[in-house]
């Protein structure tokens, strides 16, 4: 089951009590106060495992809690610690205040353990309240409380490349194409109800991670369909590439258009994203038809035709826009990098796409570092 939100209430553990105690032995006529220390709570921790890839070991467990330290003995005998709870995470989860909606913390780096609660300290036994004056003390600290909060754990797929598009328009056949993902296919709307995650292989040694979202139809943003609940999944998306299906009875430039208002009225940020776009079941059409409909839709979008495709061996009888060597990642808003004719059934440009998305996803990665530094 895929669950990607999770309501979860974390306590850590309350210290333990101090002890008052005497010494009490034969021929001790005056033995003093041997109260031990109780010990500490246990703590909450935050672990990100790479091999979790859902919140659903969550779901269900409302209250979780450290352990209560144990309270001092006699013979100056310490409380043993509580034992801490560490929450298993997947990478991409935000951690965030259920009251104020604060995100508290973003946990994306594979191996990270994060300390979220600390337990309460052990309250200090009637041996340290020995003095001059009171020899004999029947005082000893109780421990303090541990530290109660309730978050809303939410996860966000990270992946290189976020495939973004209409119902049906063929991102599920495009990723189970050109990458190790397997998911459920099939000819009616709405067939992909949770994210896939793909690894696309390009030669031996290099890859990338594609993302398959749910569809997304016109009023996504506003909570229509499915669109607004998995939207979140391709914010941590470095690119994002657009299918456009040829086939649909819906026009390409109202799906093009629709798409990116949906993206800009979810996030800025997102809107901004560089993308590019992928005329998807091209093999239902003959090669002029193909033509004729890439170059319509670039001219309805404003773009010219450019036939530069040596690079990654695309198939030179089809149409296509700026499939350039040098990407030249700094685009206008609303312009894609690329559009390129494909089929996922008969592998048509698969491999140019494959290669370019990966070259695309290395001149973004490379601008960002430039951008930090």
């Amino acid at each position: 089951m895929f669950v990607d939100s999770v309501d979860i209430m974390l306590s850590s553990g309350k210290g333990g009590a101090g002890c008052v105690s005497f010494w009490t032995e034969k021929f001790v006529a005056k033995g003093g106060p041997d109260g031990g220390d109780g010990g500490k709570g246990g703590n909450v921790y935050f672990v990100v495992d790479n091999n979790t890839d859902t919140l659903s070991a969550l779901r269900g467990r409302n209250h979780i809690k450290a352990e209560n330290g144990q309270p001092g003995e006699g013979r100056k005998c310490y409380g043993r610690k509580g034992k801490s709870v560490d929450i298993i995470v997947p990478p991409g989860t935000q951690v965030v205040d259920a009251l104020t909606d604060e995100v508290l913390y973003d946990l994306v780096e594979e191996g990270e353990r994060v300390l979220f609660l600390e337990g309460g300290k052990g309250g200090l036994g009637n041996m340290h309240f020995k003095n001059a004056s009171n020899q004999r003390p029947t005082y000893a600290q109780p421990g303090l409380p541990g530290v109660t909060k309730e978050l809303r754990l939410e996860m966000k797929l990270i992946a290189d490349v976020g495939l973004v598009g209409y119902p049906s328009v063929g991102k599920s056949t495009l990723i189970s194409a050109v990458s190790n993902a397997r998911p459920k296919v099939a000819s009616y709307e709405f067939t992909t109800l949770t994210p896939n995650l793909g690894v696309v292989m390009v030669g031996e040694y290099d890859s990338f991670m594609m993302a398959d979202i749910p569809g997304i139809i016109e009023g996504a943003s506003d909570g229509r369909g499915l669109g607004l609940e998995f939207l979140k999944h391709i914010e941590r998306t470095k690119t994002l590439l657009l299918l456009v299906d040829a086939a649909n009875y819906r026009d390409m430039k109202y799906q093009y258009e629709t798409l990116l208002v949906e993206l800009e009225r979810y996030s800025e940020e997102l809107a901004g994203r560089r993308f590019a776009v992928a005329i998807t079941k091209c093999d239902t059409f003959p090669v002029e038809e193909v033509n004729e409909l890439t170059e319509q839709f670039l001219a309805d979008i404003g773009l010219e035709v450019n036939k530069t495709l040596n690079k990654y061996k695309a198939n030179k009888e089809y149409s296509s826009y700026g499939f350039v060597e040098d990407f030249g990642v700094n685009l206008p808003k609303d312009e894609p990098l690329f559009v390129l004719p494909i089929s996922s059934i008969s592998h048509l440009n698969t491999e140019a796409l494959r290669y370019t998305l990966k070259s695309f996803v290395n001149s973004v990665t490379e601008q960002e570092k430039e951008d930090h530094e």
